[in-house]
C-alpha cells in the first residue's frame, strides 16, 4: 500500500478500544509526515468487524488496525495472509491491495526487535491467545515454554508452534525470560511474584493509566523491561509504513504514546 494523494481513512477495530493510545499514535505520525488522513476507533463485535472489512473492500476505509479479542476472526476473514500473520493465525493490520484484503501481523515483528534486547536462555510465554501465539512466532528458534490459566489451550499452543511444553500457571521458571501476552495488568491485575522475581526479563504487552505492578515489580527486582507502550508505538511504526509506504516517525509516535 501507499498513498495515492487523497484523504487516508483508517480505524481500529476491537473490544473494548477506548482505552486505547493507538489514535494518538497514528494521528501524531499522520501529522507529522504532512499526511491527509483520519484515525478512529470502533468497539465492534464479530458482526461489526465483518461490516468494517465490507467497507475496507469497498474504499469506504483504507485501513484498519484489530485489536482483541478480532485478530484471529481477522485472520480468517481477509483474502491474503502474510506469512506471520497465517503462522501466529491472527491479524492485527488490514488494508487493500489491487482489490484485496490483505493481512499482516506487526506485533510479530515488534515482539522480535524486543526479544532481540533481552537476555538469551528460554523464554516462558504467559498466555494462549493471539498475542501469545505471536510472541512465539516472533522466538524464530529460541526455545520456550507456554503457561496460561487454560491448560489444554497452552497445550495446543504449544503443540501447533513448537513450544518445548507447557509449565502450571503460576509456576516460575528459573532464569527465564517472561513474556506476559495475557491482558493480566492493563486493569491493575498483579502476575504470580514468583513468575517474575525468577525471571532474567520482562516483555509486558497490557498497558495503562500507569505502569502495570509486573513492570513495578519487575523495576524493583532490577529485571529488564520492555512495556506495554515501547510494543504498541513499534507495532504501530509498522503498520503506519504499510499503509503509507513511508519510514514511521517513531520518536513522534513514542512521545504521542506517553502523552507527550
Amino acid at each position: 500500500m501507499s498513498v495515492e494523494g487523497s484523504r487516508l481513512r483508517l480505524v481500529l477495530l476491537g473490544d473494548p478500544v477506548v482505552h486505547s493510545r493507538s489514535p494518538a499514535i497514528h494521528r501524531a505520525a499522520l501529522a507529522a509526515t504532512g499526511i491527509d488522513g483520519s484515525y478512529e476507533v470502533r468497539q465492534v463485535d464479530c458482526a461489526g468487524l465483518d461490516a468494517a472489512l465490507s467497507e475496507l473492500r469497498s474504499g469506504v476505509i483504507d485501513g484498519a488496525n484489530v485489536t482483541m479479542p478480532h485478530k484471529a476472526g481477522a485472520a480468517e476473514l481477509v483474502d491474503v495472509l502474510a506469512e506471520d500473520a497465517g503462522r501466529a493465525g491472527a491479524v492485527n493490520t488490514i488494508g487493500r491491495v489491487d482489490g484485496r484484503l490483505f493481512g499482516w501481523n506487526t506485533d510479530v515483528a515488534a515482539m522480535g526487535t524486543a526479544i532481540g534486547s533481552m537476555p538469551s536462555g528460554v523464554v516462558l510465554i504467559l498466555g494462549s491467545g493471539s498475542a501469545a501465539a505471536s510472541a512465539a512466532v516472533a522466538l524464530q528458534g529460541r526455545a520456550f515454554r507456554i503457561s496460561a490459566r487454560r491448560q489444554e489451550a497452552a497445550r495446543r499452543l504449544a503443540y501447533r508452534l513448537g513450544a518445548q511444553g507447557t509449565v502450571p500457571w503460576g509456576m516460575p521458571l528459573a532464569g527465564a525470560l517472561l513474556v506476559n501476552a495475557t491482558p493480566l495488568g492493563m486493569l491493575g491485575e498483579a502476575l504470580p511474584e514468583a513468575v517474575v522475581g525468577s525471571a532474567t526479563g520482562l516483555i509486558d504487552l497490557p498497558y495503562g493509566a500507569r505502569p502495570t505492578p509486573a513492570v513495578g515489580e519487575a523495576g524493583r527486582r532490577g529485571i529488564p523491561v520492555v512495556d506495554g507502550i515501547d510494543l504498541l508505538v513499534a507495532q504501530a511504526a509498522e503498520s503506519f509504513t504499510i499503509w503509507t509506504g513511508l519510514e514511521a516517525p517513531v520518536a513522534v509516535m513514542a512521545q504521542a504514546a506517553r502523552g507527550g
